[in-house]
């Protein structure tokens, strides 16, 4: 019995010394994970910075800039169903297999044509100046909101499909800033901004992408121009 009882210590030691082994793993795991989802965001964010450039050459042609944007989904749509199809079209498979998220893998990559879309119906519907803060709300407020939440955020707002305070304040605070700077205007660049945020939180997956500038520009318009 004696003997017994120390097989039975022995054993219990070596199943606690395994579980805690497979809950570092687990914690490792969850950890590298999560600093991959991280990175993935920096990347698909650094892209969608770019469409702030949309204002500025739409000041110098619009039309140039519509038809640049209308290419430049074109091309993107080619590559993107050549790689569906398994064949690479040069850095532009590679970019968007890099940036793709978990939910996109094995099938057609929307985000790119969606924010191009945003950006000229923006430029088609709205002034100058609405336009513009419409589309920066779809730059920076959105891409801000992302890459916070994911750091930062720990309390999800419901039925939002994952988003978190911590986002949704920081996309409040850029659109705000990005109207307030053009207009000029603390009230209504305030109420702007949170039209912008209660869009941006919607569960709306890549088509936040086109109702972001739209529904913003919107707003704009009505209460700042």
């Amino acid at each position: 019995m004696h003997k017994l009882g120390k097989i039975d210590i022995r054993v219990r030691r070596m199943s606690d010394l395994v579980h805690a082994t497979l809950r570092q793993q687990t914690r490792v795991g969850r950890e590298q994970l999560a600093s991959q989802e991280i990175q993935t965001e920096f990347l698909r964010k650094a892209i969608h910075l770019l469409i702030a450039l949309v204002p500025f050459l739409a000041s110098i042609d619009v039309t140039a800039t519509l038809a640049l944007l209308g290419a430049g989904s074109i091309v993107y749509t080619f590559a993107e169903l050549k790689r569906g199809a398994g064949h690479s079209f040069g850095f532009i498979s590679s970019i968007t297999f890099a940036a793709a998220r978990d939910r996109d893998h094995g099938r057609f990559v929307l985000g790119p044509v969606t924010l191009a879309i945003g950006a000229m119906l923006a430029l088609l519907l709205y002034p100058e100046s609405a336009a513009s803060i419409g589309i920066y709300a779809l730059a920076f407020g959105d891409a801000v909101s992302s890459v916070v939440g994911k750091m930062f955020g720990r309390i999800r707002i419901p039925f939002t499909g994952g988003k978190t305070i911590a986002g949704s304040l920081s996309c409040f605070a850029a659109v705000f800033l990005v109207a307030f700077r053009i207009t000029n205007r603390a009230l209504p660049s305030a109420l702007v901004a949170f039209g912008a945020t209660a869009i941006e939180a919607l569960p709306t997956r890549d088509l936040d992408n086109i109702l972001l500038p739209v529904g913003t520009g919107f707003l704009a318009a009505e209460l700042l121009l």
